[in-house]
């Protein structure tokens, strides 16, 4: 499909899982024909800036914001930085953002570089009514998985859990049989009230989606067509899942010049290991476990025998408060010169994709971040779930319940103990048949995503045909 030279602006929201997918959006766009102008605060930008690949003729704008103004730490432009509780705030203060990029959209338009789409982040649903003033078409790209986002949606409308006086009931929207249980739900669903911030903006959200044109999913209808029909038909709008979108980008930002050299040593160490012997540990760029369970982690790394690699941080007290205060790694007397050989520990980073992509890991224990779970399932690496906040539990919940290629350790806070974390270890990746049945079905996931994504001759795989149905629309 031939395109036009338009401009399409894109607008994620200022944390690393929202902004890399939209970067790597961008450049499948701009590889189309089309102009792209990338739009954040200016610590962003100063970020993403590195990242542009020198062919690339994305152009970076940046919009102003003051954290200080709404009781975040100074300086605080991305989530990363921040504990849960300022994170919910950094995001209620969004539509702070609005006269701003309002602004920014009339300055293109003033200099005859109209938007003909504007391509935002879920939790700009505002910025559908800026499009509209300025006659451009607007999309949601929702970076994360259908079922996911839809069971978020829909907890977070009706509330069930505050109703039922059972600890299990199903999900308002969902076909019949879809349960889920009180101890799946992420901690802020309990310790919300009506008419608080986080509701309140939630419930604006929610409307402001209603106005947009279309939603973007980053994952495909395969696995994931439940959540998909959820919202086609509660949001009423269409919805094209384009994905699997993936980009190293990301990490290597947070790693900055040791990127590379961080990649060699983990290749080296890898390339010493048997095909399917690592386990591979890490929860994100916003998540570690608390001092207690990292602990038990690391008394299960020790005693399961296996080899593994795990990125390891200073650990959050409470999901709901700050790091722990010394940056200590909570680790036990001794841990390190005993797994020495056997285990590498990464201090905060690692080429998260390019581990998952080598022979040598057998399975990933993760805190079930969207982009995390895509990344396994297209290197077909079986999983073993940690969520910790968010829609991770959803994420979870349909990677073991529903389409069976993972196997549950934890959820969030919960207590946990090292020798049922050995136990599940030992199932994905000790030659049990419910290893082997995980593994087989991870593989055929593997299959499915890399065909969904063929663009040739002969065949054109199902995300390929969404992505062209979406750009024929705004075109």
């Amino acid at each position: 499909m031939a395109a036009r030279k338009e401009n399409i602006v894109m607008f994620p929201f200022m944390a690393q899982g929202h902004i890399i997918p939209f970067l790597a959006l961008a450049l499948e766009l701009e590889k189309k024909g089309y102009i792209i102008t990338f739009v954040n605060t200016p610590q962003n930008i100063k970020k993403i800036q590195p990242l542009i690949p020198p062919t690339s003729a994305i152009c970076l704008h940046e919009i102003p914001f003051d954290s200080s103004a709404h009781g975040l730490y100074p300086n605080s432009e991305t989530t990363e930085s921040l504990p849960p509780l300022l994170m919910l705030r950094l995001i209620v203060t969004s539509p702070t953002l609005q006269p701003a990029f309002r602004e920014l959209i009339s300055g293109l338009v003033h200099h005859r570089q109209p938007p003909l789409c504007i391509i935002s982040d879920m939790f700009f649903g505002w910025s559908a009514k800026v499009a509209h003033e300025f006659g451009a078409f607007h999309i949601i790209f929702n970076a994360g998985g259908g079922y996911g986002m839809a069971a978020f949606h829909s907890l977070w409308l009706n509330v069930p859990h505050m109703k039922e006086k059972s600890e299990e009931f199903s999900i308002p929207g969902f076909p019949k049989g879809h349960r889920i249980h009180i101890k799946q739900l992420p901690e802020h669903f309990n310790l919300a009230v009506p008419g608080d911030s986080w509701c309140s903006f939630s419930q604006q959200m929610f409307q402001d989606w209603l106005e947009s044109d279309g939603i973007l999913f980053n994952t495909i209808e395969d696995i994931d067509h439940v959540g998909l029909d959820y919202f086609r038909e509660k949001i009423g709008c269409p919805v094209w899942p384009i994905g699997p979108i993936l980009s190293s980008l990301g990490s290597k930002a947070r790693a900055g010049e040791e990127a590379q050299s961080t990649l060699d040593h983990c290749m080296k160490w890898l390339d010493s290991k048997p095909e399917n012997s690592v386990l591979y540990v890490a929860f994100g760029s916003q998540s570690a476990p608390s001092p207690s369970q990292t602990i038990e982690l690391a008394m299960a790394l020790e005693a399961s025998g296996k080899f593994f690699i795990w990125v390891i941080k200073a650990p959050i007290s409470s999901a709901m408060n700050t790091n722990d205060s010394d940056g200590e790694w909570c680790l036990p007397s001794g841990f390190e010169q005993r797994i020495h050989g056997r285990g590498l520990l990464l201090q905060c980073w690692a080429p998260q994709l390019e581990i998952l992509s080598h022979k040598s890991i057998g399975a990933f224990l993760s805190h079930c971040g969207w982009n995390s779970v895509l990344e396994a399932l297209s290197n077909g690496v079986p999983m073993l779930a940690w969520p910790m906040m968010a829609e991770q539990h959803f994420n979870a919940k349909m990677l073991e319940e529903e389409i069976g290629v993972c196997i549950g350790v934890a959820i969030g806070s919960s207590e946990v103990k090292s020798v049922d974390i050995v136990e599940k270890i030992e199932v994905v990746m000790g030659g049990t048949s419910k290893g082997k049945d995980v593994k087989k079905k991870v593989c055929e996931i593997r299959d499915m995503l890399g065909e969904a994504k063929k663009d040739n001759k002969k065949f054109k795989g199902a995300s390929t045909k969404a992505m062209d149905d979406f750009l024929s629309l705004i075109t």
